[in-house]
């Protein structure tokens, strides 16, 4: 006898530069958000943005399901009863942040981070101030920091972090330093387990290199482009055939991208013997 079963599915998504504009601006996707809202398919934020950061996107859109912050460094969530959790993935902001400055001293070149940004400073190079910027900057297990310009200090600042038993990843914007086995796909693995959903599938939506692990972890991965194309990093899995190309830029293409792979997650079905 066979029995149907149907798959569960998780949309997991990057939020700077894929859900959101530069300008953090989400709103064209809204209707899709409600749509999965409905469709109880659990929407869940994998960002480099802190908890505080994504609780505020979280009231905003009415989310309840779980969510990974700071490029992997930590899961959240909610019990039953409404009281939240959270588990920290890798060294804290306190641990990480010295290590910036010795690794500025390896490198020989200055290494701002985040929390050092005037406020002219990160209005300028991420559009972000007051309350906002604050909230970005209260960091608990990573240290985003202005990227050396050239790709070869960039490299070599890899190597210098993989010494120190770190890890630098780059977005769109800024660097971040985290430890060594932090990445969005092990907080990804984590939770599953952590929510006992281990067989959960994924549709996976991301648009710079920091999001290679999630990407990589999705059962159906997405690349939303910027305004000018897919960035180089992501092309390689596009050209495999690993990853699709979304049809737009930020949420316009996230949700057509959604809306397209929709009929599929709700017809996915699993035949058991």
């Amino acid at each position: 006898m066979t029995t149907t079963l149907r798959r569960q599915w998780w949309v997991v998504t990057d939020l700077d530069g894929t859900l959101m504009d530069h300008r953090y601006d989400w709103t064209p996707a809204l209707g899709t958000i409600r749509l999965l809202q409905r469709r109880g398919i659990p929407l869940i934020p994998c960002t480099s943005k802190t908890a505080e950061e994504v609780r505020r996107f979280r009231e905003q859109t009415g989310l309840r399901d779980p969510f990974i912050v700071e490029n992997g460094g930590a899961i959240h969530g909610e019990n039953a009863d409404g009281s939240p959790w959270q588990q920290r993935l890798g060294p804290s902001w306190q641990e990480l942040r010295p290590q910036l400055d010795g690794l500025a001293r390896d490198l020989g070149q200055p290494l701002q981070a985040l929390d050092d940004l005037s406020d002219q400073e990160a209005d300028r190079l991420l559009g972000l101030g007051g309350e906002a910027l604050q909230q970005a900057q209260r960091r608990a297990c990573s240290v985003p920091f202005v990227s050396p310009p050239d790709g070869e200090s960039r490299r070599r600042l890899q190597q210098l972090a993989q010494a120190r038993e770190l890890a630098v990843v780059q977005g769109n914007r800024l660097g971040h330093l985290l430890g060594a086995d932090v990445s969005k796909g092990r907080a990804l693995a984590v939770l599953k387990q952590r929510q006992g959903a281990s067989d959960v599938a994924v549709l996976a939506l991301g648009d710079s290199p920091n999001d290679l692990p999630l990407l990589h972890a999705g059962d159906r991965s997405i690349v939303v482009p910027g305004v000018d194309g897919p960035h180089p990093a992501l092309q390689a899995g596009l050209a495999e055939g690993r990853f699709q190309l979304a049809p737009a830029p930020h949420a316009h293409g996230w949700s057509a991208a959604v809306e397209h792979w929709l009929p599929r997650l709700l017809d996915d079905l699993d035949q058991v013997d």
